[in-house]
């Protein structure tokens, strides 16, 4: 094992809530009024901050800006009824990182509020030291977020890699100097992956278990 620090992204890579995202985007557009944007586009933002995303789908429409975010929010938490399941395998190779004494963490665009209730419902709180989400940190892919966490954990960049379904995850841990997995489970295909600075690119937690556990 070549890694001290395995640093998760969430969405798309622990749980797979990419197409409860994408609809939720678009009944927020719905809400205010806004035309809707494409899927892809929808895709393309997810690992943002909230409100960053939002500027960035709907740079005509800045005034509503806070109204998109608000309704986001409200119609993810209360109206929207997309499945959002864990991934198959992630939680048996969180147990088996921590049995080896391997330090776990969360690096997310999420809101606070929104990880931590995600997090308890899956009962997934215990296996990470830390987390870091967009209210605490400065929007991915600025390394803010994996320095927080790296600084936090007392770990190296050398010794930690991040693992993350999108391009945004992977500039991320590029600009942190942390080595990439990418997953082809949410956000990005396998070719869009390859061409970033991705170590290795998985297609599955079998396949990512090897690759770390090796």
């Amino acid at each position: 094992m070549r890694y001290k620090c395995v640093i998760f992204d969430w969405d798309g890579t622990v749980m797979d809530s990419v197409p409860k995202i994408v609809n939720t985007i678009h009944l927020a557009a719905q809400s205010c009024g806004i035309p809707p944007v494409s899927d892809s586009e929808a895709k393309s933002i997810i690992g943002l901050s909230l409100p960053k995303a939002m500027q960035v789908l709907f740079p005509q429409h800045q005034d509503k800006a806070d109204s998109l975010t608000s309704a986001y929010k409200y119609i993810y938490s209360n109206e929207d009824d997309t499945p959002s399941p864990i991934f198959e395998g992630v939680e048996s190779l969180l147990s088996q990182l921590r049995s080896q004494g391997i330090k776990i963490a969360v690096a997310t665009g999420k809101s606070r509020t929104g990880l931590d209730r995600l997090m308890a419902q899956n009962s997934l709180c215990d296996y990470f030291l830390t987390t870091r989400t967009a209210c605490e940190a400065k929007s991915k892919p600025h390394p803010d977020m994996l320095l927080q966490i790296l600084n936090e954990l007392g770990v190296d960049a050398q010794e930690t890699v991040m693992v993350g379904d999108s391009i945004i995850d992977m500039d991320l841990a590029r600009n942190a100097g942390v080595d990439a997995v990418g997953m082809t489970l949410g956000v990005a295909s396998r070719e869009q992956l390859s061409q970033t600075s991705a170590c290795h690119i998985c297609d599955n937690y079998h396949d990512l278990s090897q690759l770390l556990l090796a």
